[in-house]
């Protein structure tokens, strides 16, 4: 376990398991600033696409770029995934480390693809099972460490992983959270609420919602963010659902289910 000390970033892996996710009234007006930044970031992408006038019909990424690793450590990542979540959510796991390697190629940040790649597979492991005023991603976190320590992976680089699916969850994750932590918060904004969207090329983006099927996504991410927010109140879950609308704002994502 990470030590956690009280000057700990909102939605680091010390944060969190220091504070179970929930957030102080100073903690939610830190966030507001960086939830509207994304909301309004959310708009302007859909207007453009709409408009056919957005970025990604001008970029184009190299296809190897976006390739999953091929480490013996990430093939066993993948299969614990497969046994830990649904179709579902698999696909999105899958997505989000797909869109976080996108925009990365796009931005020119580099990044560690193993570790991005495991803190994507075992992201949302915890979400399914719900504990009462314990944020999912303690136990995502929980999963990936046992894992980690399982293939006798150093603890700084199991952290980072830790760390990563802990900010995931929160408003304005920025580089200076580390570039993984950074790639994952922004590729599972792309397919839980369309942010960046509007940035991956056309062609990309078909391809992998071709490669990695939605499955009716929306309503189950929805359904799952909802039982969330009430069984941790003032977590962060509840945060978007309250500020952010967050059952309005996965409809309106530029994908179909």
């Amino acid at each position: 376990m990470s030590q956690p000390r009280s000057t700990d970033p909102i939605g680091s892996i010390g944060w969190t398991e220091r504070t179970g996710g929930m957030l102080t009234a100073r903690e939610c007006l830190t966030l507001a600033p960086p939830l509207l930044r994304g909301e309004l970031s959310i708009l302007a992408g859909r207007l453009a696409m709409a408009l056919r006038v957005h970025s990604g019909r001008r970029s184009s990424i190299d296809p190897a770029s976006l390739a999953h690793p091929d480490s013996a450590l990430a093939k066993d990542a993948g299969v614990a995934a497969q046994d830990l979540l649904t179709p579902v959510l698999l696909n999105h796991s899958s997505r989000a480390y797909t869109w976080g390697a996108a925009l990365a190629a796009l931005q020119g940040i580099t990044f560690d693809r193993e570790l991005l790649y495991l803190a994507a597979m075992f992201h949302d492991t915890g979400i399914p099972s719900p504990v009462p005023e314990v944020d999912f991603t303690v136990r995502s976190a929980a999963v990936a460490r046992e894992f980690t320590d399982s293939h006798h992976m150093p603890a700084d680089r199991r952290e980072l992983v830790a760390n990563a699916i802990a900010m995931h969850h929160t408003p304005g994750v920025g580089l200076d959270s580390g570039p993984e932590a950074y790639l994952l918060s922004a590729g599972a904004s792309v397919d839980v609420f369309g942010l960046h969207s509007n940035q991956i090329p056309d062609a990309v983006r078909q391809k992998v919602i071709h490669q990695y099927p939605r499955l009716g996504f929306k309503r189950e991410f929805a359904r799952l963010l909802r039982t969330e927010a009430k069984q941790v109140p003032r977590g962060r879950a509840w945060y978007l659902h309250r500020f952010a609308m967050s059952d309005l704002s996965i409809r309106l994502a530029p994908f179909r289910d």
